[in-house]
């Protein structure tokens, strides 16, 4: 005989413990950022950490080697591959990869399809970078915009594992009412993806522009001003990966209505967006490696 309903509270409250039990990111990637987030750090201060762990070595050695960054040579020193890609995109790139890894795996998606919610995460975050570089952000920012995109709906993860029912029953609603997947989630659940993004967030004690980026996504105007730029561009390259459907992470039906203020905000024109099509397809097949190189350590 099932039992009562669960309330909203109680589905809140099994969502906190659920990302409490996650395991935390490794040593080695939580120093990255530690060392990372000091003013004055050097290439030799990321090469010290970085070299003690061979796993994220070869992580950083395979992705600069990678069809993505697309080096005119082999890169075999970390060293040379830390001061050829600056120091936040490695810091990004151990980051992803270590996040990936962690919420990556194919148990933990019961009620959205794996491949689909990467592709389209990977669209978002490929889309992100080349509207950054539209925007004439300075090149050594562009991963944060890449990075970004990538993780953005990581809240979804969580919900989607710990009820799989309600979350099919709120794919289902958004689908019936051609309306936002996140007032579905409200509906059925009493909160909503971002929410449960700021929980991981706080987890992982993530900087504040993620922080934010995960929790406000879909409002972006919410979020402090100095992180409006990164979440309005996240939101309006999420976007275009929900109307022109590559991949899926079961929010088909953005609010349109909203677009404009988006672009607005961003400061584009959608037609910005669109003429990237061909580009933002290439990027994402290139991108894939991020996947394989998260995939292959955890």
């Amino acid at each position: 005989m099932p039992g009562a309903p669960l309330t909203n509270e109680q589905r809140f409250a099994l969502i906190q413990k659920y990302i409490e039990r996650m395991p935390s990111l490794s040593t080695t990637v939580t120093k990255v950022l530690e060392v990372c987030n000091r003013p004055n750090t050097s290439p030799n201060d990321l090469n010290r950490v970085i070299a003690l762990d061979p796993v994220l070595t070869g992580q950083v050695l395979k992705l600069i080697n990678s069809a993505y960054y697309s080096l005119p040579n082999q890169i075999s020193s970390l060293t040379r591959a830390i001061i050829m890609l600056g120091i936040n995109t490695v810091k990004n790139l151990a980051l992803s990869t270590a996040v990936v890894g962690s919420m990556g795996r194919e148990d933990s998606f019961r009620s959205l399809s794996m491949d689909a919610f990467w592709t389209h995460s990977l669209c978002v975050g490929v889309m992100a970078k080349a509207l950054a570089k539209l925007k004439k952000i300075p090149g050594m920012m562009q991963e944060e915009f890449f990075v970004a995109g990538l993780l953005h709906d990581l809240g979804k993860i969580p919900l989607n594992n710990c009820f799989a029912e309600e979350y099919r029953q709120a794919l289902e609603l958004s689908a019936i009412e051609q309306g936002p997947l996140p007032k579905a989630e409200e509906m059925l659940l009493g909160f909503d993806h971002g929410r449960a993004g700021k929980m991981i967030a706080d987890k992982w004690q993530l900087n504040q522009g993620l922080t934010e980026m995960l929790r406000f996504h879909h409002t972006p105007e919410k979020a402090s001003p100095d992180n409006q730029q990164l979440i309005g561009v996240v939101a309006l390259a999420n976007t275009y990966a929900n109307l022109f459907d590559v991949g899926s992470a079961g929010d088909r039906y953005p609010e349109m209505s909203r677009v404009d203020d988006l672009l607005t905000q961003v400061g584009l024109k959608w037609h910005d967006l669109s003429n990237l099509h061909s580009v933002v397809e290439q990027e994402i097949e290139k991108a894939q490696v991020f996947l394989q190189v998260a995939r292959e350590t955890s």
